[in-house]
């Protein structure tokens, strides 16, 4: 299984996503059965590091900015990846034009997996300047995805 991540500019949201999933997933003991990436809409930051800003959050939780480097999504991501998940709803209207034909049914908000909060969103940072807030956000919603993703696995 192959989840992406998605933000604008892959330096804030999707990059943090991208290690604070693959941390859990490696507790959850499906390192082996579970790729992440991350990727943004945009190219407008392609080969940038994560914002110095996500590094520092991350860190604060032990969580590791290795190799989060920004580039754009693109056609490959949408026939490797079985979900793309997305921060927002520019980010949802983006990818889902980006998408090959066919394909856009990949795209998901980031909570959809969580029962009754399906139509939110996480705010940018970059704008808002509350990274801790994202933290939170992609803390309550990224446990949702890891079950739903467990009970596919052990359906498969």
């Amino acid at each position: 299984m192959k989840v992406i991540f998605v933000c604008l500019g892959n330096i804030c949201r999707s990059p943090m996503a991208e290690s604070m999933f693959r941390q859990m997933v490696i507790d959850a003991g499906l390192a082996d059965q579970i790729q992440i990436d991350s990727a943004g809409t945009s190219d407008i930051a392609a080969g940038s590091p994560a914002d110095s800003r996500t590094k520092a959050v991350l860190a604060e939780h032990d969580l590791s900015a290795d190799g989060l480097i920004a580039r754009q999504l693109n056609d490959q991501d949408f026939y490797d990846a079985d979900y793309i998940l997305v921060m927002d709803q520019m980010n949802m209207l983006d990818a889902r034009s980006m998408a090959p034909a066919g394909l856009a049914d990949k795209v998901h908000g980031i909570y959809v997996a969580v029962a009754g909060k399906e139509d939110h969103w996480i705010v940018d940072p970059w704008i808002t300047h509350r990274f801790h807030d994202t933290y939170e956000s992609l803390s309550e919603a990224l446990p949702a995805w890891l079950k739903q993703f467990q009970k596919e696995l052990n359906r498969a």
